[in-house]
């Protein structure tokens, strides 16, 4: 279902580019033939980036994934702008009607507003991804944000946990991307990492090399990491907890593990994501809260930031999540929006806090605008 809709808003999209910026700009003839061809090869190079990754792997992948993503990325903000231009057009082309009566001079209007408009949306669209890609693969922001929890012991004020999530190594982010990850994760000089999901686009087979780095994360209470919606889609998900935990980053698998520091406890606890429903592999909360310390507060991973309500329905403090890249690419924010509590920060659902990290990597577009990566340092501080 998933791809029958993507493939048919793709579908609509390029023929509406195909209005306006191939037929609108040109008249009948070959250079018509010449862009609607090289419309369709981009288009081709698209589907290729989307579906022939899992097929030929994610290293095979990467010199048609880069420009097929690329696209992705220029295309939807072409549509975007070219639908904000799309009254100016109107009204223009109305006006140039009741003004000019000969026939050859009202096509020659026609096609200087047709080619003006695809200017001006192609120039804007261009600076906007190129932005956008600058800051997508460029070093996240290290974030630093202090958070507040109740019942925390004097033994653990300061306590710095660093949270990750949504690197999605794959065909555009491999090895060094990891690396660099590792580097300033350990330049935080966190007590405890959470790894919050959507790690690989791929399997251990195709990626582990990529993911090697995570045996140098220095932390001293460890790193643990949760399954988001990405590691449900690889062929083996058991696969890639084992190869996490043989790296040193210890999965959560709805189950809690104290922390301690002298007769003080701070809870952590993780949960599956909601995509291992599908496997028989899904969250499930109370045993994942079973034995908490009383005394302690408990923090909790877990993928999406939807998952707070149950969270909150069974007393934890601070819920740590992903999954929405902050949306990613302005404006569809507003769509993920819609189905998550928040988008990145710091909130409060149902007496609950809530931190969303926007994440180190990107799905798709390699391409942010308006929501940077990030790699967030939480300093834990005593609720007054």
């Amino acid at each position: 279902m998933f791809i029958v809709i993507l493939g048919s808003v793709l579908a609509l999209m390029h023929l509406y580019l195909w209005l306006r910026l191939v037929r609108d700009t040109t008249r009948a003839g070959r250079l018509r033939w010449v862009l609607t061809g090289v419309l369709l090869a981009l288009a081709a190079v698209l589907v290729a980036a989307l579906m022939l990754p899992r097929v030929v792997g994610p290293a095979e992948a990467g010199w048609f994934a880069w420009p097929g993503y690329l696209w992705f990325g220029l295309a939807a903000y072409l549509f975007l702008a070219l639908l904000v231009l799309e009254p100016v057009r109107l009204i223009l082309r109305r006006r140039a009607r009741r003004e000019t009566r000969c026939e050859a001079a009202d096509l020659t209007r026609r096609l200087f507003l047709a080619r003006a408009g695809a200017a001006v949306a192609g120039v804007t669209s261009v600076a906007v991804v190129g932005y956008g890609t600058v800051r997508a693969v460029g070093p996240p922001d290290v974030l630093q944000v202090p958070v507040r929890l109740r019942g925390l012991d004097p033994a653990l004020r300061g306590f710095r946990i660093a949270v990750v999530s949504d690197i999605h190594l794959g065909p555009l982010a491999g090895r060094a991307h990891t690396e660099r990850l590792v580097s300033m994760i350990n330049e935080a000089d966190a007590d405890l990492v959470a790894i919050v999901g959507d790690v690989v686009d791929g399997t251990v087979d195709q990626l582990g090399s990529a993911a090697a780095p995570f045996k140098d994360l220095v932390s001293r209470e460890g790193t643990f990491f949760v399954t988001g919606n990405h590691e449900y889609f690889v062929d083996d998900t058991m696969s890639w907890l084992r190869e996490l935990e043989r790296l040193g980053v210890q999965p959560l698998r709805n189950e809690n593990t104290p922390i301690r520091r002298g007769g003080a406890v701070l809870n952590v606890a993780g949960v599956n994501d909601l995509a291992g429903r599908r496997y028989d592999d899904g969250p499930d909360f109370d045993r994942a809260l079973a034995g908490v310390h009383p005394d302690g507060p408990t923090v909790l991973l877990a993928h999406q930031p939807v998952q707070v309500e149950q969270a909150a329905a069974r007393g934890v403090d601070l819920q740590l999540s992903g999954h929405t890249h902050g949306g990613q690419m302005w404006p569809f924010h507003y769509l993920v929006r819609a189905e998550q509590p928040s988008l990145a920060g710091l909130s409060t659902v149902d007496g609950t806090q809530l931190y969303v990290t926007r994440g180190a990597g990107f799905w798709g577009p390699p391409v942010r605008v308006g929501a940077p990566p990030d790699i967030t340092v939480l300093t834990l501080e005593r609720e007054p």
